[in-house]
């Protein structure tokens, strides 16, 4: 089922205030900053390029999902880490400024491997035509939404750093809404669908999401990381930007059981993050529990 054009119209705007959040709390430093932890930049980076996709994949594989929720889950994978993932590395003691650091440049990077992926994922898995793949026009399109307005929030916190700070929070607030709310609407439009199908993918999304967040903590503990720097770069690999994956689904690939994945995981991850962090990470954060309790 094909999103329609309202849906597309706010995801469009969705897509550009987490972006315009996100912007707003970055500057120049959280570049140059990545120089100075080179090692965990590296780690950070492989798990994200590579080891995600090849674990998705095999999990694709493993489980038979069908081809249209195989792409879905496959552009997830390509997704760059959330914002969400800055909060919850500061509930489990995570270095939170590498997080910030990890996503800019994650964001920067998925311009060019997400569409690599996602095409390479629409010719393996949608052998039928029924994804067209993403063409120069649409990779394009994807760019200036995504990074247009990080830089325009950039541009802001540098011209009016106090406006900035007072802004970051109550815009990453409203920008969450804002697109809880056309996820909400869309999976209440296509319930059946939806309903039918999460046999067959919710699975596939829940073990992906716990794939990424341990893979994350103990690859990067068994590089020689401290457990802050694994518990930013766990998060950051494993809470990816549902927003990013939803919005290609819908408003570019034009196709509504592509965004299943992500939909699901959109939810789901603020629960497995959770447990994530009272089980694996050992750290019981009233926060935390609150956090889960208002999204649940």
């Amino acid at each position: 089922m094909n999103g329609s054009p309202i849906v597309t119209q706010l995801l469009v705007g969705a897509l550009a205030l987490v972006m315009f959040g996100l912007g707003l709390s970055l500057t120049t430093q959280d570049f140059t900053r990545l120089f100075q932890h080179p090692k965990a930049v590296a780690v950070a980076l492989l798990l994200q390029i590579v080891v995600l996709p090849v674990a998705c994949y095999l999990l694709i594989v493993g489980l038979g999902v069908p081809p249209l929720f195989a792409v879905g889950l496959m552009l997830l994978a390509a997704s760059p880490g959330g914002i969400s993932a800055n909060l919850f590395s500061h509930l489990f003691g995570g270095n939170v400024a590498m997080n910030i650091s990890l996503t800019a440049i994650n964001t920067v990077l998925s311009i060019v491997t997400l569409p690599l992926i996602a095409n390479w994922a629409i010719n393996h898995f949608a052998k039928t035509g029924q994804v067209v793949p993403l063409q120069f026009g649409k990779v394009v399109e994807v760019i200036t939404i995504v990074l247009v307005p990080v830089f325009i929030g950039m541009w802001v916190r540098r011209l009016k750093p106090g406006f900035a700070a007072r802004s970051e929070k109550p815009m990453k607030i409203f920008s969450a809404v804002v697109l809880a709310v056309v996820a909400i609407g869309a999976l209440a439009k296509e319930w059946q669908a939806l309903s039918t199908s999460f046999a067959s993918i919710g699975p596939a999304v829940v073990g992906f999401n716990l794939i990424s967040l341990l893979a994350g903590y103990y690859l990067s503990r068994a590089a020689g990381l401290d457990k802050p720097m694994s518990t930013a770069i766990s998060y950051e690999i494993g809470i990816h930007n549902s927003t990013l994956a939803i919005f290609i689904a819908l408003a570019v690939l034009n196709n509504f059981q592509l965004a299943l994945p992500a939909a699901i995981y959109s939810v789901s991850m603020y629960i497995t993050a959770t447990l994530f962090g009272l089980l694996v990470l050992r750290r019981k954060s009233p926060e935390a529990v609150n956090a889960l309790s208002a999204k649940v």
